[in-house]
């Protein structure tokens, strides 16, 4: 047996992504993406997307971050990790998300699986893909605001 082999197990494994909640200091605004791509194509939803075998998860967050929309952010803090059985209709993904705050002049670019970025008021949020409403109001919950 190959050593690469060694601990391969013939029992299904969930996919792991993560989601960027990305929002402008001293704003109500938060970044999102218009999505390029089925599930849920032109629906607008968090920056993010599928881990890579060789990332740790704040470093896949931050390129997923930067290939849709250009930004690039030197801190991330982890805020939850969501595992809804139906979350997302390619099978089982669990998606980790983390939060972070850019000055109010940052300027984002849709790129990648992203037809558009752009900065949302949170009283103003569209329809979103996935589970990210959930998200988004348990964020804001946990600072204390509501929408």
């Amino acid at each position: 047996m190959q050593e690469s082999k060694k601990y391969t197990y013939a029992y299904p494994r969930p996919a792991v992504t993560t989601d960027a909640i990305i929002l402008k200091k001293g704003t109500a605004e938060i970044l999102l993406i218009r999505r390029a791509k089925d599930p849920f194509k032109n629906r607008w939803a968090l920056p993010g997307g599928f881990i890579e075998m060789d990332e740790v998860l704040e470093v896949a967050c931050k390129r997923e971050l930067k290939e849709e929309t250009g930004l690039t952010i030197e801190k991330l803090e982890q805020f939850q990790v969501y595992d809804a059985v139906d979350r997302d209709p390619r099978g089982r993904t669990l998606s980790v998300i983390f939060y972070g705050f850019v000055e109010k002049d940052a300027q984002v670019k849709g790129g990648d699986d992203a037809a558009e970025a752009a900065w949302f008021r949170m009283e103003h949020l569209p329809e979103l893909a996935f589970d990210h409403a959930d998200i988004i109001l348990d964020f804001l919950r946990l600072l204390g605001q509501s929408r």
